[in-house]
C-alpha cells in the first residue's frame, strides 16, 4: 500500500481525488495516523454539502467521527489506480533484489522508480510525472 507520506506529496503536487467506493484513505493529525479507512456505500461514504464534500462515518462508535472534510483525508490510491494514472507513460513493473521498479517514460526518457512496495514505486513515478507536467505548463517568470 502507498505510504501516507508519498500520498501527501502527490496531493501537494496536484493529484486530485474524486472519492469512490473502495478508495482507501488516512486521516493524519487526528490521532488516527496508523488507521486506513475504506469508502463504502454502507459505512463510510461521501456526502455533498454546501460547504464542500465530507466523508461520513455511518454507525461508527469507535471514535467521535461523524464527518471529516474531504480535504482533511489523504487518499491512498492502490496499485491499479496509480498504474491507470500513469497512463501511456507506464512501461513495466519489475521485481528487483531490493523490491520493485516501475519504468515509465517521462519527458521522453525511460526512468526507473524503485521502492520496497509496488504501490510506492508507482507513486514515485506518478509524482515525477505530475511535477514534470506542472513544470512544463507553469508560466515563465
Amino acid at each position: 500500500m502507498i505510504s501516507v507520506d508519498l500520498a501527501t506529496r502527490l496531493r501537494h503536487a496536484g493529484l486530485a481525488w474524486r472519492p469512490a467506493p473502495g478508495d482507501r484513505f488516512a486521516i493524519p493529525d487526528r490521532g488516527l495516523d496508523d488507521e486506513v479507512f475504506v469508502l463504502s456505500n454502507m459505512t463510510i461514504e461521501v456526502h455533498d454539502r454546501p460547504e464542500g464534500p465530507t466523508i461520513g462515518f455511518n454507525g461508527t462508535v469507535e471514535w467521535a467521527l461523524d464527518d471529516v472534510a474531504k480535504d482533511e483525508a489523504i487518499w491512498l490510491p492502490h496499485e491499479a489506480q496509480l498504474r491507470d494514472l500513469l497512463g501511456g507513460t507506464f512501461r513495466r513493473l519489475e521485481r528487483t533484489p531490493d523490491g520493485y521498479q516501475v519504468v515509465a517514460v517521462i519527458d521522453g526518457a525511460e526512468i526507473g522508480f524503485t521502492a520496497d512496495d509496488p504501490a510506492d514505486a508507482y507513486g514515485k513515478a506518478l509524482l515525477r510525472l505530475i511535477e514534470t507536467v506542472s513544470a512544463e505548463v507553469a508560466p515563465a517568470a
